[in-house]
């Protein structure tokens, strides 16, 4: 079991930006994109189940309510090589509704308890459920408790909860991780209500003081945006967590290096692997340069780790022309 855990953010933790955040924390159990059933079973499987095994440990995240469909994906996960398969009950987009998965299916559980049971068969690896603590009108706690009764019966021991309700209608994906309220009380409650199952929070985590809260009450802490928008925050997590050493921002910097010389001898472009980075320096002297010189510089024909390094170079240029004016 993880008490750490990195979040599955479209568009964000793809394979170049999980190498990065586990270099940055040994610790985290890190989680994939959402892969449809679709994609994976009628689209370019490979591409979406490439990782590199220094990820590990790495899951999953599927998006579908088929269940045979599920039980293909998360066997053709366990034989790539993942640690666990999650089935998303929690996104709330119109094309995800369309489709009739994400947090839609909290109105189905026995439906998702049917795929949890369909996934197990086909599977060793941990089959887990990534949730919103309701959706629309069925907010009470009753309707939450009565879900995961539901698909725990089915099999399912992890539950990620993300604290806040799905507006389903009205709210944008990107409205909903912030203007529905966080209710972490309902995440412990599950914990409560259910002391043999894993429950993991998500939402809104931003401190080493917010995550020992949640320790206190659950099992484990899901951090989502203040990972990616903040990069260092996950090494000083470790640090203060877990008692690894703590290297400077640059140190990390250095080590993902020749894993971004390796990529683009492979063929992929650069900017893949600089739009996760961009973070590495926020908050602190010369930041806004360092994203401005990648911004700027890294989508260009043939351009390669000089830009990476140009940057760090204006970074601590501005940073300490700025101490040198305080002093």
């Amino acid at each position: 079991m993880y008490k750490l855990s990195i979040a599955p953010m479209m568009d964000w933790t793809d394979r170049h930006c999980r190498y990065f955040h586990r270099l940055l924390s040994p610790n985290a159990l890190l989680y994939t994109e959402m892969v449809t059933t679709g994609a994976l079973l009628h689209g370019e499987s490979e591409r979406f189940l490439r990782h590199d095994i220094f990820e590990y440990p790495l899951a999953l995240q599927l998006g579908g309510s088929e269940p045979n469909a599920l039980a293909q994906c998360a066997k053709l996960a366990e034989q790539a090589g993942f640690q666990e398969v999650n089935i998303n009950v929690g996104c709330p987009s119109d094309r995800v509704q369309s489709g009739r998965f994400g947090a839609c299916l909290m109105a189905e559980p026995g439906l998702v308890a049917q795929c949890v049971e369909k996934m197990q068969d086909a599977v060793d690896i941990p089959v887990t459920v990534k949730t919103r603590i309701g959706i629309d009108d069925f907010e009470s706690a009753d309707f939450l408790l009565k879900f995961i009764e539901k698909v725990s019966n089915a099999g399912c021991r992890v539950f990620i909860i993300h604290a806040r309700k799905a507006i389903l209608k009205g709210l944008s994906p990107k409205e909903n991780r912030t203007v529905p309220p966080l209710n972490y009380g309902r995440a412990y409650l599950i914990k409560r209500e259910f002391p043999e199952l894993t429950v993991i929070v998500n939402g809104g985590i931003k401190t080493v003081a917010d995550i020992e809260q949640h320790w206190a009450f659950a099992d484990g802490v899901m951090i989502g945006r203040e990972a990616y928008q903040n990069p260092y925050f996950l090494a000083e997590l470790e640090q203060q967590l877990f008692h690894q050493a703590l290297k400077k921002r640059e140190a990390y910097l250095a080590d993902y290096l020749p894993y971004v010389e390796q990529q683009l001898a492979s063929g992929v472009a650069l900017p893949a692997m600089t739009r996760h980075i961009l973070g590495l320096f926020s908050a602190q002297m010369g930041g806004r340069h360092w994203r401005r010189h990648i911004s700027e510089n890294a989508h260009k024909e043939s351009a390669g780790i000089e830009v990476i390094e140009a940057a760090l170079a204006a970074t601590k240029a501005v940073a300490g022309q700025a101490t040198q004016a305080l002093n």
